[in-house]
């Protein structure tokens, strides 16, 4: 097959312990699953179903990368994350089975440029331009499950050694199983989609120059500098 440019590079993550990578096909978001985040959003917590929405693949970055200070943005904020990877495809998944879906764990921040977020909320417009842009999605290196499910763990983050983000995972609005099955019924999922599952409260604004390091427990410590 020939085509009338080079095809760009498959994008991949690392996996813990291992040679081969992790490929990555589509990376899903859910917003506003920690009730103390919705809060300082000015939402109210609720039981609905989540909503979600998406960045490109080529938006992760690896662990320990310095990313320069993100175009047309003067509010751009950390919020870091549990990340799901989908090892096996399907659509409509119970449940009861979500977890036997799961490859592996990382750790995500879910960068935002919070003031272009604010201006298209307000204007009734996709979230695209303050989330989906260039190197948005920092990740550390996937974590296998081995069969297991994610149910609790400390998250947190600090700028510059100081915290500004700690919850327990034991605090998601919608835990894994229920983030895979109510996101099962809207795409079919597919080896090698990644779903961050939301931040907890703390979130803020983070600046050239600033070191963010973020965490849960039993993962990687994920590094990212903003130059």
């Amino acid at each position: 097959m020939s085509y009338v440019f080079p095809p760009p590079a498959a994008v991949s993550v690392e996996v813990k312990g291992r040679s081969e990578r992790f490929p990555v096909n589509r990376v899903y978001c859910v917003g506003r699953n920690y009730a103390s985040h919705a809060r300082e959003m000015g939402k109210d917590p609720d039981r609905e179903p989540p909503f979600f929405f998406t960045k490109p693949a080529n938006a992760l970055v690896p662990n320990d990368a310095t990313i320069p200070y993100p175009p047309r943005t003067a509010n751009l904020h950390h919020e870091i994350e549990l990340v799901i990877a989908i090892g096996k495809g399907g659509r409509d998944i119970a449940v009861g089975s979500a977890l036997s879906h799961v490859f592996g764990y990382a750790v995500g921040n879910d960068l935002t440029r919070r003031d272009l977020q604010f201006a298209a909320r307000d204007a009734g417009r996709p979230w695209d331009t303050g989330k989906a842009f260039d190197r948005s999605a920092p990740i550390t290196a996937i974590q296998p499950a081995e069969g297991k499910g994610f149910e609790k763990g400390r998250i947190w983050l600090k700028v510059n050694g100081e915290v500004k983000q700690q919850a327990d995972v034991a605090d998601l609005i919608w835990g894994v199983p229920e983030i895979i099955a109510e996101l099962s019924t809207l795409f079919e999922l597919a080896p090698g989609d990644l779903i961050f599952t939301g931040t907890p409260a703390g979130v803020g604004a983070i600046r050239s120059g600033d070191r963010v390091e973020g965490g849960i427990d039993g993962l990687d410590t994920l590094v990212t500098t903003i130059g």
